[in-house]
């Protein structure tokens, strides 16, 4: 163990959310601040023939009009930044400009085209409706294939990308020699992010400085573009984030709603706020996932995995979000050979525009997308093979002792015994009595089928992150880079300071989301939260402790002080005297040695980390509806050291409900023309508490030396390994009435078309 501590503390946040007192952006809004209304493309494709503002301009309490054409006369630029990657064959990928509004052309229903601020919400309605906004429209594009309509020039056929990875000679050659070759097509469904709390943001002059206010996931990038687009120094602008309810990757991005209302509070002087309501997010918020995956598996003849090539096409939809290229790009790639000592292996990313909203980071961002697809087309293999879907994995797994290990995606694992994570995850699912419940279930007519994933994930994010830890009169402040949206970061990061200082949680404040207090960070992504900025407060901990001792042994009057974390006090041999750690801050402020009361430390990770672990998933299906229920569920993680085994089980456990969600009910439709049908809960199907049976949660961890506190991370673990357990639990249940590919998500009708679909061809066969 590399700290003291691991107890199931409560979470401190949730006094404060559970009693109302949660500080959200709409909940402090500056009084009298102008409400904000996008007006936004009714149609998916379409030239703008005409756009008239002028009555709108009229509207009694409207204060502001603007379109693309107003941008321009700002002298701003009407586009947001994204990554850019590099393509297969050397090239840049394609970069068509993504405008703040449209401009010329519309590319998806919900984008924006003329902004209006005024007093109240009904005065921007009202003067919406007076807009003259008339289309020639377009075919639209919408399937996830290269070719069809034309929406960029600047991509032809619609490709964004072409993007590879690994070894494709060695994986041809591979399936060349192979003794069997499995081959299968799945379908990662599109999902939307559904937070909590839908995207809000507020700006306010404060002075000459522009302050913005918005629910993200880190406030220095948002800084950096919102001063670079107004073309002002960064320190005119101050960015802050209060309470987060949910984010799981889309609030990283830059939106147009970030430039629109720095805008109009320095054009107005008067301080916006807007806050998107339901239909609007589903509108406007950056998809997930959205991808066909084409997998080829090579076996020899002792059934061991010999080589695997994999082609994915995937949608980016009508412009490239912030992150877009990377997630199934680079970020899959991570991870894309899984937990398999499998040399020769290759994957193809091709991304094709569609005139849908934009896709972009969704819980896992990459690593669920290509760890589902191999994980099916292992399940698939053992099917076909004839071979138990355990035993396959087994031989295929790198080995304990290949540790550390470099994969065909040339990443480079540090630990793991994944045999014996499945093992325990076999024993405490009951494997060994699956058959007698399928039986059970087969006499009250049902299928029940039981389905295995191990996954792996990579860390993301910056390696490096800053912890600024401050003693005060009454305990201690400590600066974060990080951003928590409800995953309990307050409590951990209090319970690394009291592991090292010996004070009471209620002793210390957690400082976040405030550019001006905290000078960079790397902000909340990629399950980096813990390990990376845990261990800048962990290293910047034992600073501020050096900094104190040659003072302690001042004070106490004798040299080799150490202190005692357990009882918060300084001690040195030969001596009785002891000083509290409190009292020497004291001590310290009196004599005018203020500096020893503040550290900060920047540390940098050796390493990714890669949490992985064992998801196993039992479903009984009603054949005459085709109405699905998970029966078990079990899990068994190897997360490195647990800071808070508690909290890590709520990740776990939300995260879970997340990839089963989609597994079961969740799904984006567009209809023919690019119209949204899925624009509301009445028609998106999250899941409630009541599609799931108890969780049931091991841990059987292995050393990392990627950071100093032997973590793994685990926000994004239980997502990435639910969607395939479930997945193959649904297929394993309707295997034998000749269902041979289940793609999500599993609703009723689906499942029932499924299986009269495949009676049918069963019928057909046999006539």
């Amino acid at each position: 163990m590399k700290f003291g501590s691991s107890q199931s503390v409560t979470r401190e946040e949730d006094q404060r959310f559970l009693t109302g007192q949660g500080r959200y952006v709409d909940d402090i809004a500056p009084e009298g601040a102008l409400h904000c209304y996008l007006l936004r493309s009714p149609v998916a494709h379409a030239e703008i023939a005409e756009l008239d503002v002028s009555e709108a301009r009229d509207v009694p309490g409207v204060h502001l009009v603007v379109t693309a054409a107003d941008l321009a006369a700002a002298g701003l630029a009407n586009s947001i930044h994204f990554t850019v990657i590099d393509t297969e064959d050397g090239g840049k990928a394609a970069a068509p400009r993504r405008p703040i509004l449209a401009e010329g052309r519309v590319r998806f229903v919900g984008e924006p085209v003329v902004f209006i601020v005024a007093e109240t919400m009904v005065a921007a309605r009202n003067a919406a409706e007076l807009v003259v906004l008339d289309f020639d429209e377009l075919e639209p594009k919408l399937d996830v294939a290269i070719g069809g309509p034309e929406i960029h020039p600047e991509a032809p056929g619609n490709l964004c990308y072409s993007w590879g990875a690994g070894n494709k000679e060695a994986a041809d050659k591979a399936l060349t020699d192979a003794a069997h070759v499995v081959k299968v097509t799945v379908e990662d469904n599109r999902i939307m992010c559904a937070s909590m709390e839908p995207r809000a943001i507020y700006a306010e002059m404060q002075g000459e400085r522009l302050h913005v206010c918005e629910n993200g996931q880190g406030v220095w990038t948002k800084k950096a573009e919102i001063s670079a687009w107004l073309g002002v120094d960064p320190e005119i602008v101050h960015v802050t984030t209060p309470d987060v309810g949910g984010a799981f990757g889309m609030k990283t991005m830059r939106y147009p709603e970030h430039f629109l209302l720095s805008f109009a509070a320095r054009e107005l002087r008067q301080p916006v706020r807007w806050m998107a309501d339901r239909t609007e997010s589903m509108l406007s918020d950056n998809g997930g996932r959205d991808l066909t995956c084409t997998a080829e598996l090579a076996f020899d003849a002792n059934y061991k995995l010999t080589g695997y090539r994999l082609h994915t096409v995937s949608n980016v939809g009508a412009y490239v979000s912030g992150f877009a290229q990377i997630i199934q790009s680079r970020l899959f790639s991570h991870v894309f050979p899984g937990v398999y000592d499998v040399q020769a292996a290759y994957m193809n990313n091709k991304a094709v525009f569609t005139n849908t909203t934009q896709v972009d980071a969704y819980r896992g961002a990459g690593r669920p997308e290509a760890i589902y697809v191999l994980e099916r087309a292992m399940d698939h293999a053992a099917r076909v093979l004839g071979v138990d879907p355990m035993e396959l994995r087994r031989r295929a797994f790198i080995k304990p002792g290949q540790m550390p290990y470099r994969t065909a995606a040339g990443e480079l694992y540090d630990s793991g015994d994944f045999a014996r994570a499945m093992d325990r995850a076999a024993r405490e699912a009951d494997t060994a009595g699956f058959d007698a419940r399928r039986a059970e279930s087969a006499a009250k007519g049902k299928l029940r089928g039981q389905g295995l994933c191990y996954y792996i994930e990579a860390i993301l994010g910056q390696p490096m992150e800053t912890a600024k830890v401050e003693l005060t009169g009454s305990g201690a402040k400590v600066y974060v880079g990080t951003q928590s949206a409800g995953q309990g970061h307050e409590t951990v990061y209090k319970q690394l300071l009291r592991d090292r200082l010996g004070l009471a949680l209620d002793q210390i404040e957690i400082v976040q989301g405030d550019s001006d207090q905290i000078a960079r960070g790397g902000g909340t992504g990629g399950s980096r939260s813990v390990t990376v900025q845990g261990s800048a407060i962990y290293a910047t901990s034992d600073l501020l402790l050096e900094g104190l001792l040659p003072f302690a042994e001042e004070v106490i009057g004798a040299e080799g002080a150490r202190f005692d974390p357990e009882e918060a006090v300084f001690r040195a041999p030969g001596s009785n005297t002891v000083v509290g750690l409190m009292e020497l801050a004291e001590r310290a402020e009196a004599e005018g040695r203020a500096d020893l009361l503040v550290a900060q430390k920047e540390i940098r990770n050796a390493g990714r980390s890669f949490p992985n672990g064992c998801h196993i998933a039992e479903v009984e299906i009603d054949p005459d509806t085709g109405l699905l229920t998970i029966e078990r569920y079990t899990v068994t993680d190897d997360l490195g050291n647990l800071m808070n085994p508690m909290l890590v089980e709520g990740q776990i456990h939300g995260g879970i409900a997340q990839g089963a969600g989609q597994a079961m009910n969740e799904r984006v439709v567009f209809d023919e023309n690019g119209q949204l049908l899925t624009a509301s809960f009445m028609d998106y199907g999250i899941p409630r508490a009541g599609d799931f049976p108890f969780f049931d949660f091991h841990s059987e961890p292995t050393e990392t030396e990627t950071n100093m506190l032997g973590m793994k991370g685990c926000g994004e673990a239980g997502t990435i390994g639910a969607m395939a357990a479930v997945a193959n639990a649904v297929q394993d249940a309707l295997w034998p009435v000749g269902v041979r590919v289940a793609d999500m998500p599993f609703t009723p009708h689906r499942v029932w078309q499924m299986i009269e679909e495949a009676k049918g061809a069963i019928g057909t066969d046999q006539g």
